[in-house]
């Protein structure tokens, strides 16, 4: 009887132990599967999917290959922020591969007086020697600092004409910088004028390499003024400008601002440039402008920090007194103002006139009136010093009592005027007015320029010059494409032709010679290749000499013609470069011609053949296929604008 609450208490003990033990073991696998569950959602969340995740108890195990020891260190640190770090056992490893990651090609060029710098790093197959043997050639003699370092991979498709484009630029741009990637060509660079920046964006905008980004920043140095002017006037045709100026682009926008809403139309040439007398000039500027049309006519002049403001002849004095009194009130301290209100003309006696009128065919008429003796004397020798004896009619009237100064305006109306294509002044007492067309488009600015220095800034003349591009010599000449198709428009009716075997110009040569050679003039700004070709019967040395010979004998041709040849180069082919089958007696006709090219094309063409077979050349050395030439290079031979000569 004794035993019996011993054994049940010996099995309530176990019982209760053997409970113990399971609520542990559940409470633990309860644990696990909620740690393994979290971190995996979270590192899942997080981009982590390669992690593996497993518990060992409280212990949080992490499993699986990273592909890199950031990504594994990430991990391990995401888990620790939801479990206790010291519980996290990163058991991770890291994706070993062999194969390196392709570098980003580039190559950084810089030019200046000093001579070239490069650094970078390009592919092995085309980079260290190939590289330094065009940069050498560029620099012509100049210190070249070489930096460059090489990788052995295989080029990028686009790499090699974007390398070919960039040295191209680097050859073009005394002082620049230019970095070339694959994919993308970067230039920066100084010009040496508003015109060559002009020319040099034209050529490098022209055959760009297909697939790259070529982004250009060209810069002008800005020209200084001096004096810094700007000159408005305001009558019954509206608001004009004969002259302008700004500092800053944003002051060109105020001024322009300013002008619009003072009823100017059309475009307005305001240039930036350097020489401003004050920081407040764009102030200065919409300050006066807002006068002359408060006043309702008149001309408004600047000449560095002194401001003219001339009324029109029928502005009532109070009207005057009052805007020019709040214009000197309104303006910075550093301008002075001059307010001139004209005296009414007397309309029974009227005006003195000197009238001249310039034709580019006959010459200058001057009629009208001049003071007498040796003043009036000095004006019609002036007026022959410009235009010639021959092209000078005189037949004016000389008079006493002109007003003063008539004389030197007179003179300083026909310098002007002597600029001009084609154009009239006319000089009154109170005015002085010049017309005409020319086709320099800055010249309108020029001239004011010059009246105000010649008559001073109170002085009330008025330009109406009209720019016609067809005076314009730079305009109106043809473009390269142009001067090109002229000449082979020229020998698609009749060829070049030489008798067998020689080198002489025949009757029939120098006919299309002469047609070639009037158009030539107007070509002086555009460097071509005369190119001699035959056909491959004979010997390969004695095809060559021959060609050259022809190709001497067509650009002495046009020598002796009158021609200025010096953006002319004569050059041989010989049998190199045959544009139809040699086979046939209609191919070798073919072959054997003369053609005109850019010399831009040749230059791209042979530089494109010259990388071709370096590239071909080092991957025969390395017993490697050669790289494709990439089309964009340059034309190939047998895509040429064909020529035909004998």
């Amino acid at each position: 009887m004794l035993r019996t609450p011993f054994f049940f208490t010996v099995l309530a003990f176990v019982t209760a132990c053997a409970l113990a033990i399971g609520v542990a073991i559940v409470t633990a696998i309860s644990i696990e599967r909620r740690s393994i569950e979290a971190v995996s959602a979270l590192l899942e969340t997080e981009g982590f999917s390669w992690a593996e995740v497993d518990a060992d108890g409280l212990q949080v195990i992490l499993q699986g290959i990273a592909p890199d020891e950031a990504s594994r260190f990430m991990a391990e640190s995401r888990a620790g922020s939801l479990v206790d770090a010291g519980r996290v056992v990163n058991q991770v490893d890291i994706r070993v591969t062999d194969v390196a990651p392709v570098p980003r090609f580039s190559l950084d060029m810089l030019r200046n007086g000093d001579g070239i710098q490069i650094i970078g790093l390009v592919p092995g197959e085309n980079g260290g020697e190939e590289v330094a043997e065009a940069i050498e050639a560029i620099a012509d003699g100049a210190e070249v600092t070489d930096m460059v370092e090489t990788a052995d991979f295989p080029p990028p498709d686009t790499w090699i004409s974007a390398l070919g484009y960039g040295l191209r630029a680097l050859r073009e741009l005394p002082r620049s910088k230019v970095t070339v990637f694959a994919d993308r060509v970067e230039v920066e660079a100084i010009s040496d004028s508003v015109e060559q920046q002009a020319e040099l964006l034209e050529d490098l905008q022209r055959g760009q390499p297909a697939g790259v980004e070529v982004v250009l920043d060209i810069s002008a140095p800005r020209p200084v003024f001096s004096p810094f002017q700007l000159r408005a006037v305001l009558d019954a045709q509206g608001l004009r400008f004969d002259s302008c100026a700004a500092d800053t682009a944003r002051a060109q926008e105020r001024i322009l601002a300013a002008a619009r809403r003072g009823g100017a139309e059309g475009e307005i040439d305001c240039p930036i440039g350097l020489g401003v007398p004050s920081p407040s000039w764009a102030g200065a500027v919409e300050t006066a402008l807002a006068a002359l049309v408060e006043m309702g006519g008149g001309t408004l002049s600047f000449s560095d920090a002194t401001v003219t403001l001339i009324a029109a002849p029928d502005t009532e004095q109070d009207e005057f007194d009052r805007v020019i009194g709040e214009l000197d009130a309104d303006l910075p301290e550093v301008f002075t103002l001059d307010g001139v209100l004209p005296e009414a003309n007397d309309a029974r006696t009227g005006p003195a006139r000197f009238f001249a009128t310039l034709d580019p065919e006959t010459g200058v008429r001057l009629r009208g009136r001049l003071p007498e003796d040796a003043v009036g004397d000095s004006v019609a020798a002036f007026a022959v010093s410009l235009f010639g004896r021959e092209r000078t009619d005189l037949a004016t009237r000389s008079v006493p009592d002109l007003p003063q100064g008539w004389s030197v305006r007179a003179m300083a109306g026909l310098r002007a005027l002597s600029a001009l294509h084609d154009g009239q002044l006319t000089l009154e007492p109170d005015a002085l007015r010049i017309r005409g067309r020319t086709g320099d488009q800055s010249l309108r600015a020029s001239l004011a320029r010059q009246l105000g220095e010649a008559l001073g800034t109170g002085a009330d003349f008025q330009l109406d010059i009209v720019y016609d591009e067809a005076l314009d010599p730079i305009a109106s000449l043809p473009t390269p494409e142009e001067c090109v198709a002229r000449i082979v428009a020229v020998q698609e009716d009749d060829k070049i032709v030489f008798e067998p075997g020689s080198i002489e110009i025949t009757d029939e040569a120098g006919e299309i010679l002469d047609r070639i050679a009037e158009i030539l003039p107007d070509c002086m700004h555009v460097p071509m290749e005369i190119g001699g070709h035959t056909d491959s019967q004979g010997r390969e040395e004695m095809n060559l000499g021959l060609s050259q010979s022809r190709a001497d004998a067509v650009l002495n041709g046009l020598l002796a013609r009158g021609v200025l040849v010096t953006n002319l180069t004569a050059r041989g082919y010989g049998e190199n470069r045959p544009i139809a089958d040699n086979d046939s007696e209609d191919g070798r006709e073919l072959n054997r011609r003369i053609e005109f090219r850019l010399q831009a094309e040749v230059d791209a063409r042979d530089t494109a053949e010259a990388q071709a077979e370096a590239l071909a050349a080092r991957a025969e050395a390395f017993g490697l296929r050669p790289v494709p030439r990439p089309d964009d290079l340059g034309p190939p031979a047998d895509t040429a604008d064909d020529q035909d000569e004998e």
